[in-house]
């Protein structure tokens, strides 16, 4: 019976543990998303500055 507990105990450890390990993978994830997103707009940004500057000096 307490080998049955141990295992009981064990398992649904683990089973938290991943869940949490799960969720910051998520949280990760969409950090990253984000941060990508903002690189992507910054360049178009500053690409559009840099043809627009360049365009005037002709």
């Amino acid at each position: 019976m307490r080998a049955l507990l141990w295992v009981v105990g064990v398992v649904a450890g683990v089973l938290i543990l991943l869940g949490l390990i799960l969720e910051a993978v998520r949280w990760l994830i969409i950090i990253g998303v984000i941060a990508l997103v903002i690189v992507i707009v910054w360049g178009v940004v500053k690409g559009r500055q840099a043809v627009s500057h360049q365009s005037r000096r002709r």
